[in-house]
């Protein structure tokens, strides 16, 4: 059985993530409140809150195979209405709480042989959209984080990045919370639809897993099209 380290594991794709892997697999949680998770086999909780120091994240002695890091922000205002902040906000964490993770459980990785670990990103950093300055800016970050990482890491740790378009998620309610705004957002993608937190968290797992072992230092898009797709 391998073992798996899920950060935000109890919501959204975190959540759909941590359903897929310990169906097979020990899934160690870490999020900041526990919820959602009664009823799954193999998954411990851990209470840690991303942006706080990583001395008080817990102590994992076994190997973990693949790292998973799912906590994010969507913070979308004009930039005149952003505040030096909000950018920094989305960069602790998004970028920094990412980097404390892999580097308090780097030997983990190390250890396990062969490891894997899964970031996110998001469209609207290989295709500008307006309102997302400072989201774009924190994963843009992330993204030369992911290919640094792989370079780094090579051969016995994979890194790779999921760059989706608009998820049905907790963290989209607010773009997604009428049908009015559902509508909106399903006619700007190609495939008419967005993307389920199911879909994505199904890409994590083909990324943790053996099937994914030539992948590393990728970006890889899930959107329904929208960054490359432009239908006449």
């Amino acid at each position: 059985m391998k073992t798996f380290l899920v950060v935000g594991g109890t919501s959204g794709i975190g959540l759909e993530t941590t359903k897929i892997l310990s169906n097979q697999n020990r899934v160690i949680v870490l999020s900041r409140t526990y919820k959602n998770l009664d009823g799954l086999i193999n998954v411990y909780f851990h209470s840690v809150d991303v942006t706080k120091s990583a001395e008080e994240f817990p102590q994992i002695d076994e190997s973990i195979d693949g790292l998973v890091y799912c906590p994010g922000t969507i913070n979308l205002k004009p930039l005149k209405s952003l505040k030096l902040e909000d950018f920094q906000n989305d960069f602790e964490v998004n970028v920094l709480g990412a980097v404390k993770v892999i580097n308090k459980y780097f030997n983990n990785l190390k250890s396990a042989g062969k490891s894997s670990i899964v970031l996110f990103s998001t469209v609207a950093v290989q295709t500008g959209m307006p309102y997302h300055a400072s989201i774009a800016a924190s994963k843009g970050a992330v993204e030369g984080l992911t290919r640094t990482l792989a370079a780094e890491f090579a051969p016995d740790i994979r890194v790779n990045c999921i760059a989706p378009s608009i998820t049905n998620t907790p963290l989209a309610d607010k773009l997604l919370n009428n049908e009015a705004k559902i509508k909106v957002s399903e006619k700007r993608h190609p495939l008419k639809r967005i993307g389920s937190a199911e879909e994505i968290a199904q890409a994590v797992e083909f990324l943790l897993s053996e099937k994914s072992g030539f992948i590393t230092g990728q970006i890889i898009k899930i959107d329904g099209g929208i960054s490359s797709v432009k239908l006449l």
